[in-house]
């Protein structure tokens, strides 16, 4: 859903109330104001009752309330500034909370998680978020808000005679070269690429770290985009994560041919040219099969895993490494061959709050990443469990030498049920997925870690 529809500048407002209950009845004020059909007293329970049982706290100063209510309208979106900062429980080390998005959906509203992490991942940038908070009026808000929410807020790529001819041998590579498509690697330039730059009749890939909600010239620019968060600088670094996920969503087939095109992170400069072969590059994982993701499986979960993954391989938790284990579909036998090592941190909460796809379940996951044993994942993104001893053994497959166990159980739980686990290594911070017993590196061994 384009974020930019469901915005308006009556709805943004600087806040008068020092705490998150003054707050929230300012927000539902000025959003009652249009819809009197909307019940505040009945909306502020049900806030707060959430509030109660996991907060909303994204982090940089940022609460994202949010609550679902039987309405005529499928969004309603409100937005709260205060220089000051209001205490908001759910926040570390008493960090003032000085933005507030509060989200009403309609019960029946579908892509209500989507909706969520679509906000979650454009305040989840520091410098966006002191934008808005130090902008010098709420008009400015709005603007930099509707340009956030539809991804134009690019620094202009440098179309030197380099990157327009990098291009155009691209064209007449993919060409020759009988691609379906042209991959291009956004982060090369600083911002993003500006609307107009790539130009052609081939089908283009956008792939990106950064959070898109495509206005429309960006729709007939790019055919597809793709985000994969790396934190490498080397050329590409996502290659082999964004074919993954372009094969999970049906966006290229594993018979095709892609023809790759970017440069340095942030270099501002295409340098690196590529055509990959998708059947001989994943041939390995294939083994004579043509179905990577399990049926019961969405392609969204997938990325959603390898995301959460690849975050705890780089940033660990307090300053240390840590492993862990995802094992995502066919649940059902999944949970015959696995036994709970702790007590299920997951039990008794609604499935909406334990889906993966839920901004807020990201800290929960990497907290409980430090106990020993597996997360058990449904294919819609609903967590069953953490800690849990997989039992599966393999006798057909061997592993590296210097995997440890939980390698060893990811393949053998990946042969003996219709699953994906991906496993992230406490000793180089590599990110592996499993299907079938077979093994493929998504990230580079030894990543630094952040902190």
């Amino acid at each position: 859903m384009r974020l930019d529809k469901i915005i308006a500048r009556s709805r943004i407002i600087d806040l008068r109330s020092s705490d998150l209950k003054g707050a929230l009845e300012e927000l539902l004020e000025v959003s009652a104001a249009k819809f009197p059909d909307l019940k505040q007293d009945v909306l502020l329970r049900g806030l707060l009752a959430r509030e109660s049982t996991m907060t909303t706290y994204l982090g940089f100063g940022v609460a994202l309330p949010h609550v679902r209510v039987k309405m005529s309208r499928r969004y309603i979106l409100a937005i709260g500034r205060t220089r000051v900062g209001i205490r908001h429980d759910g926040a570390k080390d008493d960090e003032p909370v000085r933005l507030i998005f509060m989200l009403i959906a309609d019960e029946k509203a579908r892509d209500y998680l989507q909706v969520l992490a679509s906000i979650a991942r454009l305040v989840n940038e520091p410098a966006f978020v002191d934008d808005l908070v130090h902008a010098p009026g709420l008009d400015s808000i709005y603007e930099r808000l509707i340009g956030g929410f539809t991804g134009i807020r690019p620094v202009q790529a440098q179309q030197n005679r380099v990157n327009r001819l990098m291009f155009r041998e691209a064209e007449r590579v993919a060409g020759g070269a009988s691609c379906a498509a042209i991959m291009v690697f956004g982060d090369t330039f600083v911002g993003g690429i500006e609307p107009g730059v790539i130009q052609t009749r081939t089908k283009t890939i956008l792939v990106t770290r950064n959070p898109i909600e495509a206005g429309e010239g960006q729709k007939e620019e790019f055919t597809e985009t793709i985000q994969v968060r790396s934190f490498s600088n080397q050329r590409m670094a996502q290659l082999r994560s964004a074919i993954l996920v372009a094969l999970t969503r049906g966006i290229v087939a594993f018979t095709d041919r892609v023809c790759c095109l970017g440069g340095q992170t942030g270099s501002n400069q295409f340098d690196t040219l590529v055509v990959v072969d998708i059947e001989r590059e994943f041939q390995t994982l294939l083994t004579g099969h043509a179905d990577l993701v399990p049926e019961d499986v969405k392609p969204e979960v997938i990325e959603r895993v390898i995301a959460v993954a690849t975050e705890l391989a780089v940033e660990g938790r307090e300053g240390r490494p840590v492993g862990c284990l995802f094992v995502v579909g066919d649940t059902e036998k999944v949970e015959k061959l696995s036994k709970p090592l702790v007590l299920n941190p997951f039990y008794g909460y609604k499935e909406e709050d334990r889906n993966i796809l839920n901004p807020f379940m990201d800290e929960t996951v990497k907290e409980f990443s430090s106990i020993d044993g597996a997360f058990i994942i449904r294919g819609d993104g609903v967590v069953v469990s953490a800690g849990s001893l997989i039992q599966a053994t393999d006798y057909d497959h061997a592993l590296p030498s210097g995997l440890g166990s939980r390698h060893a159980a990811a393949a053998a739980i990946s042969v003996a049920t219709q699953c994906i686990s991906i496993v992230v290594s406490s000793s180089t911070g590599q990110v592996m997925l499993f299907r079938r017993g077979v093994m493929l590196p998504l990230t580079d061994k030894k990543m630094s870690m952040s902190g």
